[in-house]
């Protein structure tokens, strides 16, 4: 082999990692305390302030909140998240949460952006090429999973947008990522990765024998947990649940795979009852559930993936499945699972996993020399990479240097590093900054002295922290989630303290969205409108009841004003000013001259403090109503006849509320069909149309009226140019398939096409030579041809050759033939064999179609496979 074997110092990953949308119009007064408990009075609450755009929850006439998620938490509290859109599009970045209680007062809320959105609808580039943009983000995409047109505010700036989410590798690691393609120019706006690097005998926990809870289905007993569903564990490289017929499972042998699985099981089942009996969750994924685990990954590392995770090996090839390994991934699903997701500031995701590694460490309470609680310490029973732990929570800057306090620059800092403020946070809050009793001091920032509040106490203004998370969550914005969440837990106020006490050790700063909190709290009140929008014609008034309620404290005048009402329009109150407790009929007037159209108005009561609600008003008249436009993208196409070709058809809403659109087709010519996937949208988002042109199809140039029919109905056209079919010229298509001319025309991994003798070619001098590293690395080489319509014979054939070091039968390092992006076969180590051996793929169903025909090598991160590919032809008949 050619290529270096030695494997890189590796990172643990550890990073690594009641919900559905329902629209929220302006609800109508509760029916009748004997109707309302205790869940659902705080869902109306909830329901009413974002409808209303109460405070935080501003937004204007085309955008809407849609509840996404409910959670219930402690002391009768619970957290309510809501999805935004506009003119019916998803809005990535526009989301909030309401914390309200039992009795339907809202005590806390969080939006992700305070941007106002007016952007246009219709795309100038297709949902294709921001396909092909994305798919440059990765080394190599498994598939595309799928493709939205979204709204994506960042930093308070609103763009048009292609959500494209990929499976695929990265150079390093597994990856489903979410990549944002701006809809007008096509530049890449972010990238979200969803990746975030019976008895049985144990070899981190104990003491053993553990007490597992297991599956017993006819005398077979499994790994798989009947009071936990969704936590099983499995062999990572056949993703079999391990399966035996006796229940008692691992040997303490830490190279056991099984044995890895005991540890996994004995951890989830640990941090699931610390969730439950600790924080008040239900599950895992907060609905009763958890996630699978496989164990096996041949990488020295452990990753959560968006929906498992997968458990690696230290550098003594021992499975990596210690308490806090197991709690820190599980912690990353806790993060994508609770309101906001993963998206965040740089190291709020790891903190967030190590986090909950120590809660559950504690909960365990394990003896010495398992893995004892209050260490603080990340990986310290694993020993990763021969070094010990990897991160410190009570003083970061003791491991590489880690930074301690919070600055300008953590946004910046790799994301382990990264977690260092928040780690140290956490430790602060539970310990202090002296704790005693043979616990570590810990410096602060700020040079103050910090008492802890218990590592218990601490989760639970984490995790309420979490419940208010939005995304685009910052360490500034868990400061003012956390100080909320405090509030809530802790009448006394003394919680807060400490909690502020401990951002302040950091030097995360005060934010002026920071709540306050007094023991005697002072005069507050709320202000709400019923109801939340109305319509009205030129010359005529629509009315609404603003009403204020007294949340604490005593009562207070609370006088009323308005803005936003556009010319012509004017808003009234009747009182101008109320007692808190008391309401009074707002009334909006349009003139003759009132200009048609939604607009938004800002309610503002003013006493010891201010509170906003928002009317929406739609000014009738020639108000064009609910309306939409229709386009496609590329508008024109070829096929050969026998063939087919795709464009994106997009809609959007030009005026109004978003609608049903059907889709339909005219004006093909004889032999040409046009099919739609889906058949009907709401306006807003697009369908693949497909025009099939039949072998018997006429050749020319066609136009093809595609409409859209929803309350108006439009159109567009796409123009289809049908090429001679029929016929076929037998040949070889594949051009420089000995790759003896160099790379052109293949596109290929940098050094894949070479001449190195210790690899030698099938014929000539070059071949391409894919992978053969020892370290985690993928490598391909592609070509794209058309096969002419009529061919009934179409063979894919090469020479490949499979050299390694691996053995057994395991796949570990893999090599795949895809065309057109669907993989047709798969190769791996285990094929390996002296020589060359030549292989042909029947390609028959893309006769009269472009194709791409892709090798693509993947390598782990030890031991080298070499795929060897030479003398390709893909010959017609």
């Amino acid at each position: 082999m050619r290529r270096s074997t030695v494997v890189s110092g590796a990172v643990l990953a550890l990073a690594v990692g009641v919900t559905g949308p329902m629209s929220v119009a302006a609800p109508a007064a509760p029916a009748g305390p004997a109707a309302q408990t205790p869940l659902s009075l705080a869902v109306s609450a909830a329901d009413r302030a974002a409808a209303g755009g109460l405070d935080a929850l501003a937004k204007g006439p085309y955008e809407q909140y849609d509840r996404h998620m409910v959670t219930p938490w402690l002391n009768g509290l619970y957290s309510v998240a809501y999805e935004r859109t506009y003119r019916g599009l998803p809005v990535v970045g526009g989301d909030a949460v309401v914390l309200a209680d039992g009795q339907g007062t809202v005590r806390a809320m969080q939006a992700a952006t305070a941007a106002r959105i007016d952007v246009a609808t219709t795309p100038r580039i297709s949902a294709a090429t921001a396909e092909q943009t994305s798919r440059a983000r990765l080394a190599s995409v498994d598939r595309v999973d799928s493709h939205r047109l979204v709204v994506q505010v960042k930093d308070n700036t609103a763009r048009l947008a292609w959500e494209t989410v990929l499976t695929g590798l990265t150079e390093h690691a597994p990856s489903h990522l979410h990549v944002f393609v701006d809809a007008a120019t096509g530049a890449v706006l972010d990238q979200q990765d969803d990746v975030k690097a019976g008895t049985g005998t144990s070899k981190w926990n104990g003491p053993n024998p553990l007490a597992l809870s297991t599956t017993n289905s006819g005398g077979s007993y499994s790994l798989k947990d009947p009071l936990r569903p969704g936590l099983q564990c499995a062999d990572y490289s056949t993703g079999t649940v391990f399966t035996k017929s006796t229940d008692t499972w691992g040997t303490g042998n830490p190279t056991s795979r099984e044995t890895g699985c005991v540890d996994v099981m004995w951890a989830a089942q640990q941090e699931w009852d610390m969730l439950k009996n600790w924080l008040g969750r239900n599950g895992h994924n907060g609905n009763g559930g958890s996630w699978p685990v496989k164990v096996g990954l041949s990488d020295v590392n452990a990753y959560w993936d968006g929906s498992s995770v997968s458990i690696g090996h230290n550098n003594a090839n021992e499975w990596i499945a210690s308490m806090d390994v197991v709690g820190h991934e599980m912690g990353h699903g806790l993060d994508q699972f609770t309101p906001g997701g993963t998206s965040s500031e740089s190291g709020l995701g790891e903190g967030t996993g190590d986090i909950f590694g120590a809660l559950t460490e504690a909960y365990a309470n394990e003896p010495a020399p398992y893995d004892t609680p209050g260490d603080y310490l990340v990986g310290e029973m694993v020993n990763l990479v021969g070094n010990g732990p990897i991160r410190n929570m009570y003083n970061p800057s003791l491991i590489s240097n880690d930074p301690n306090c919070y600055s300008s620059s953590i946004p910046g800092t790799e994301v382990h590093a990264a977690a260092g403020p928040l780690n140290h946070w956490f430790y602060l809050l539970a310990e202090g900054s002296n704790p005693g009793n043979g616990k570590p001091t810990s410096p602060t920032c700020n040079s103050s002295t910090v008492t802890g509040v218990g590592i218990q106490n601490a989760g639970k203004v984490f995790y309420g922290g979490m419940l208010l998370k939005t995304s685009g969550m910052s360490y500034k914005k868990y400061r003012t989630a956390t100080l909320s969440a405090a509030k809530g837990l802790d009448a006394t106020c003394e919680l807060f303290n400490r909690t502020k006490a401990a951002w302040d050790a950091i030097s995360v700063p005060a934010q002026t969205a920071d709540p306050t909190c007094t023991s005697n709290p002072g005069n507050d009140f709320s202000v709400a409108l019923n109801p939340a929008s109305g319509s009205v014609n030129p010359g005529a008034s629509v009315t609404s009841t603003v009403s204020t309620a007294t949340t604490s404290g005593s009562a207070q005048s609370v006088a009323l004003s308005a803005s936003g009402a556009p010319s012509g329009v004017t808003v009234s109150f009747s009182p101008t000013s109320v007692t808190s407790g008391g309401s009074s009929t707002m009334t909006v007037a349009a003139s003759a001259s009132a200009a048609p159209g939604n607009y938004t108005i800002t309610v503002t009561g003013t006493g010891s403090a201010t509170h906003t609600a928002q009317f929406t008003l739609t000014v009738n008249g020639s108000n064009p109503g609910n309306d939409f436009s229709i386009a496609t993208s590329p508008t024109s196409g070829s096929t050969a006849a026998g063939g087919s070709v795709t464009t994106t058809v997009s809609t959007a809403t030009t005026s109004g509320s978003a609608q049903s659109v059907a889709l339909s087709a005219s004006g093909a010519p004889s032999g040409v069909t046009v099919s739609f996937n889906p058949s009907s949208v709401t306006s807003g988002q697009s369908s693949t149309a497909t025009v099939a042109a039949a072998a018997s199809t006429a050749p020319g140039t066609y136009t093809i009226t595609i409409t859209g029919t929803g309350s108006a109905t439009h159109s567009t056209t796409f123009s289809l140019t049908v090429t001679g079919g029929g016929g076929c010229t037998a040949g070889q298509l594949i051009v420089n398939g000995g790759f003896e001319s160099g790379t052109s025309p293949w596109t290929a991994s940098s050094g894949v096409v070479d001449n190195d003798s210790s690899q030698p070619a099938h014929s000539g001098s070059y071949k391409a030579w894919l992978d053969g590293y020892g370290r985690t690395h993928t490598d391909s080489a592609a070509q794209t041809v058309t096969v002419p319509s009529g061919c009934t014979s179409v063979k894919l054939s090469y020479w490949l050759h499979i050299d390694t070091s691996e053995s057994g039968s395991t796949a570990y390092d893999t090599f795949k033939v895809q065309v057109n992006g669907t993989t047709l076969t798969t190769l791996s180590n285990a094929n390996a064999a002296a020589g060359y051996t030549q292989r042909t793929l029947d390609l028959g169903a893309y006769a009269g179609k472009e194709v791409t025909v892709t090798f693509t090598a993947t390598e782990d991160a030890s031991l080298q496979t070499s795929f060897v590919v030479d003398d390709v032809t893909l010959q017609v008949s």
